[in-house]
């Protein structure tokens, strides 16, 4: 998933338009193929909203529209360079497996586990943030009982563990990694998984992006070079 273009075929145009349409038509065109690109953006980020349940602001940021010029009649509906190319957003297009997490890579490198750590996925006791992710809060608690961070300062110590005995531990058991609360109810927080998970193609990104430009750019372009003339000294 890099981009889609949308570009306008100045030289076809011409021959149906008026002489002072074809002075204003560079105007025109530029002007039309931006606002059919914010369109299609913004079609996206709609699309977010339905194929994604409560989507980050990261995640309905992660296109840009490159405008058109004058002196270049294309506009791009694309990745922003943060994305990099193992986003997750690339396999809700393409499908197939996603890559690690950076806390699947923690727990690979620093937990003792005796089976295989492929990926690790909350369960229904886990503590989630407002987007139904895994809270950041609990997730540094487990790294830090289980010895997994990267930092040892943030790992357990003599002093952090005998204010801990008031809050929640966590263990390692079977294929699950568990809360024990001070009044010691159990839950599992976490499903640990021998293989990545697989998605099916759903966001719909060249498709959608096409469809927007086949029934946008027409209309827009009629309005901008109506302006265009309108306004021509």
């Amino acid at each position: 998933m890099a981009k889609n273009a949308f570009t306008l075929d100045d030289q076809a145009l011409f021959r149906q338009l008026t002489n002072l349409e074809r002075a204003q038509l560079p105007f025109a065109g530029a002007r039309a193929l931006n606002d059919t690109a914010a369109d299609a953006l913004k079609h996206m980020q709609d699309r977010m909203e339905v194929v994604f349940d409560r989507p980050t602001r990261w995640t309905k940021n992660a296109f840009m529209v490159w405008r058109a010029k004058t002196s270049n009649l294309e506009a791009q509906v694309k990745e922003r360079p943060s994305m990099g190319r193992r986003h997750y957003l690339k396999v809700q297009e393409a499908g197939g497996q996603r890559p690690s997490t950076g806390v699947e890579g923690l727990l690979k490198t620093h937990l003792a586990y005796d089976g295989i750590i492929a990926a690790v996925v909350p369960a229904a006791k886990a503590r989630l943030d407002s987007y139904g992710n895994w809270s950041s809060g609990e997730r540094n608690q487990v790294l830090s009982a289980l010895s997994a961070q990267r930092d040892r300062t943030a790992n357990t110590t003599k002093a952090s563990g005998k204010r801990a005995k008031a809050r929640a531990s966590y263990f390692v058991e079977g294929t699950g990694i568990y809360r024990r609360k001070a009044d010691g109810e159990v839950n599992r927080v976490l499903h640990i998984l021998d293989a990545l998970p697989s998605y099916s193609p759903q966001l719909g990104f060249y498709e959608g992006v096409a469809e927007i430009w086949r029934y946008r750019l027409p209309v827009h372009l009629d309005r901008r070079l109506a302006e265009a003339v309108r306004t021509a000294r």
